[in-house]
């Protein structure tokens, strides 16, 4: 066997075992940021399998150090699996979880658009997030990571979309909406920690329909911001819980800081009965936008079953680490049951393992 062969043997046992590494850790309940991390780059997992796969079953027997090759190729293959089951409802080869827009593109009145952008603090380059505002009109921008320089830069803004509620923090984790409708009960809260907001209350539309909105940014699991993922899910989940009680229309947004596919992004769908409009239409990943083979999707846009897709698009860099991302929804409750019926029930394992993370969240935030 040559040296060269022997080589890439090796590289393929190390790429399958740091395979199968990240593909068994998120199996874990474990919150600490070095597992819950495991949950983000699923699809690089995957291709880093499949090279491994490829590498050890185009070589000779037997593998090096006497290793099991049928048992070591299956364990690849069981793995590769698990990780496209995990992807494939976010490619287009899945089924569209919410079904594209029937009303006319003219009829305003029942359409509602948002622009989610997490801007990066220091970036300071705030004519590009700008020239995407007034290209795209959306109804409400939603602006994540804005400090008092961001929050001065945007107010240009505040001409076309005059109503507003703005929480601008030099932390990285200021908030700042902007709406051309109407805004009700609009207010800032902390959750879970004190320098964290979120904003919750309602938009009226041209119709007269009021829409609930929660927006939301929590801290990710990484070592300079949190050690575990406990006060990020739980962020979600309680604000998951808080939809259960609504009857309307309602939309949650934000940089979750989290994947679609990840255990607690189901439980939060499952709690608030929320669809995913990426589901269907592909990845649309916003993190990291520097970074063409590390990105996932962490910006978010999930809502009722009342709402059909008319539009959604990641748009073009703006100096931030992040791509904003562009959702224009039609109100068309005609078909909510449809659409509704898409998402798994939840049920009291659910109920009781939400109730558990919120819990231990708040000792944690006391301690």
């Amino acid at each position: 066997m040559g040296i060269l062969t022997v080589g890439l043997h090796y590289l393929g046992l190390l790429l399958g075992g740091l395979g199968l590494l990240g593909t068994l850790l998120p199996l874990l309940r474990h919150t600490a940021w070095w597992i819950r991390v495991c949950d983000f780059p699923r699809l690089q997992i995957g291709a880093g399998l499949a090279l491994s796969l490829v590498l050890l079953a185009l070589g000779p027997e037997p593998l090096p150090g006497a290793v099991p090759r049928t048992g070591v190729l299956l364990a690849l293959g069981t793995a590769l699996l698990f990780q496209a089951w995990h992807i494939w409802p976010y490619t287009r080869l899945h089924r569209k979880q919410v079904r594209d827009s029937q009303r006319p593109a003219t009829d305003d009145d029942h359409h509602f658009s948002l622009l989610v952008t997490n801007v990066l603090q220091y970036n300071r380059d705030a004519g590009r997030c700008l020239a995407l505002i007034r290209q795209y009109r959306p109804d409400m921008v939603l602006a994540l990571e804005t400090d008092d320089w961001w929050l001065s830069q945007l107010r240009g803004i505040e001409d076309a979309l005059p109503h507003t509620c703005h929480a601008p923090l030099p932390n990285t984790y200021g908030m700042l909406v902007f709406s051309r409708l109407p805004l009700v009960d609009k207010q800032i809260k902390f959750l879970l920690d004190p320098g964290i907001p979120s904003f919750h209350g309602r938009v009226r539309l041209g119709s007269g329909l009021e829409i609930n909105l929660h927006f939301v940014h929590p801290k990710p699991p990484a070592p300079q911001e949190s050690k575990t993922s406990t006060r990020r899910d739980a962020e979600l989940l309680v604000v998951g819980r808080a939809i259960q009680h609504h009857t309307g229309p309602t939309i949650v947004a934000g940089d979750l800081n989290d994947v679609a596919w990840s255990r607690t992004s189901g439980l939060f769908r499952r709690l608030s009965r929320l669809l995913d409009p990426r589901i269907g239409r592909g990845l649309l990943p916003t993190f990291h936008a520097d970074y063409r083979l590390l990105r996932w999707p962490l910006d978010h846009v999930f809502h009722s079953a009342h709402f059909r897709v008319a539009a959604i698009e990641r748009l073009p860099h703006i100096g931030s680490d992040h791509y904003p991302i562009y959702l224009r929804l039609s109100h068309e409750p005609a078909g909510w049951r449809e659409q509704d019926a898409e998402l798994e029930a939840v049920d009291a394992l659910d109920r009781l393992e939400a109730r558990e993370k919120i819990k231990e969240a708040a000792e944690e935030a006391a301690e």
